[in-house]
């Protein structure tokens, strides 16, 4: 079948303007400022994570951190969840190699008391469920 000129430009412009929205929707969600340093205090950064990460605690972990953390950290951690668009600052790649040399009890400490524009779990998840939102954590790369 022989295409016109004036289609053939037309497909041209749509496939521009598509890839274009491609590219700008799967923008990095890493792009906006991170935010001020949040530095967990050195007792909660040494504290030892009680809850075993085997295949129960992360299956447990997984399904809190889809309840209650992936609108804005994303299924993948990435920080690129549907909220996250609507934050000023990144909301952090779990699979980075900034939250990777953090601690657990850094992890915790910060799951537990939030800071703006993350809520505090503190009355959210128990203890042990906060834990196993940890060990979900440590399964991103």
């Amino acid at each position: 079948m022989k295409m016109e000129f004036g289609n053939m430009k037309m497909l041209l412009a749509f496939g521009l303007v598509t890839a274009f929205c491609i590219n700008v929707e799967t923008a990095n969600a890493q792009d906006k400022p991170k935010g001020t340093p949040w530095a967990a205090p050195a007792a909660a950064a040494k504290e030892k994570n009680p809850v075993k990460s085997d295949d129960a605690s992360i299956q447990e972990g997984k399904e809190l951190f889809a309840q209650h953390c992936k609108s804005c950290h994303g299924a993948k951690g990435k920080g690129d969840g549907v909220k996250a668009e609507k934050i000023d600052i990144t909301c952090g790649d779990f699979a980075s190699p900034e939250v990777k040399k953090m601690t657990d009890g850094e992890l915790f400490w910060k799951t537990t008391e939030g800071r703006k524009p993350m809520p505090s779990f503190k009355d959210k998840l128990s203890d042990n469920e906060r834990w196993s939102v940890i060990n979900f954590i440590r399964t991103f790369k």
